[in-house]
């Protein structure tokens, strides 16, 4: 499937902005499952400097400097991705074994999964976390098989609730509000993952959704979307919590990777620091279409992840 994705970002100020420095995870990546084919990153006004780059995980990191008074920032991405049909589950060891496998040795091989399975920022270990996950991983489950109860045991106990959660929201409080969005339902059940010494890690990405039969597409109706990997052999495998769909690219030709980490702090994809502006609005349109479909037009709308 060839996808179009149109990511527009918006920040209005109250008080011009002095000086600014930010940075954009917004070129998706080349993965088996997809094939970036074009991309192009707009930003008005034109940045002093502007640099792109990956990171440690690999993912394209766009760097930019404004060093003019401006009121206004707008960033556009637009980019054309090539998607295939991702893999099916397979069997896999018990979730004991992947644990012990990745637990710190001193001079054992180097794992870059065991990079996974520590906290970070926005995910803390916990023993309520562990608790919740404990119906799906009983003993002997095999990896893959409890991996998958767990991400249909948040997609049935959680709900999707826009606006009731923020970028900031621990994954603790989620799991207590049990509403959220889907980078609240990747956290937590990257959460749970760790608070049992397994790895897991946050994708971001984009999800093709479909109008009700009969009505048209809205052209920046679609939000940025976040899902979860784990590994397995020389694979990461995709569990999205959020539509309970799994396999290597969640197995389906409708998601698009835009980049990986330990959390959503290490690939939001716009931040950055100024100087001035005082208080500000921010408007996020996307939207991700079949590329036969006519995506011209973009109009900002509020969007939460």
């Amino acid at each position: 499937m060839l996808l179009r994705i149109l990511h527009h970002t918006r920040y209005t100020y109250q008080a011009p902005v002095v000086v600014a420095q930010h940075l954009a995870h917004l070129r998706p990546l080349d993965l088996p499952s997809q094939t970036l084919l074009q991309h192009q990153l707009d930003i008005r006004p034109a940045p002093a400097l502007q640099q792109t780059s990956r990171d440690a995980l690999g993912n394209w990191r766009t760097f930019f400097s404004l060093q003019s008074p401006h009121d206004t920032l707008d960033v556009s991405a637009s980019s054309l991705v090539q998607t295939r049909r991702g893999q099916e589950l397979t069997d896999s060891p018990p979730w004991e074994a992947v644990r012990e496998r990745l637990q710190y040795r001193a001079h054992a091989p180097y794992e870059a999964a065991a990079e996974f399975v520590f906290p970070s920022p926005y995910i803390a270990r916990h023993e309520a976390f562990s608790n919740y996950a404990r119906t799906a991983f009983a003993p002997g489950r095999p990896w893959l098989d409890a991996c998958c109860d767990l991400m249909a045991q948040i997609h049935a106990d959680f709900e999707y609730q826009p606006a009731s959660t923020g970028v900031n929201t621990p994954a603790l409080q989620a799991l207590a509000l049990r509403q959220g969005v889907c980078q609240d339902f990747a956290h937590i059940m990257i959460a749970c993952l760790r608070s049992l010494g397994l790895p897991a890690r946050y994708v971001s990405g984009y999800l093709l959704t479909q109008p009700p039969p009969g009505q048209p597409r809205l052209v920046g109706s679609d939000a940025s979307h976040a899902w979860v990997s784990v590994p397995h052999g020389t694979h990461w495998i995709d569990f999205d919590p959020t539509n309970n769909r799994c396999g290597v690219g969640c197995a389906g030709e409708d998601y698009v990777t835009l980049a990986l980490g330990r959390d959503f702090g290490d690939v939001s994809p716009l931040r950055g620091v100024i100087q001035g502006g005082g208080a500000h609005t921010l408007a996020v349109a996307v939207t991700v279409a079949a590329d036969t479909e006519s995506t011209d037009c973009v109009t900002p709308t509020r969007r939460s992840a």
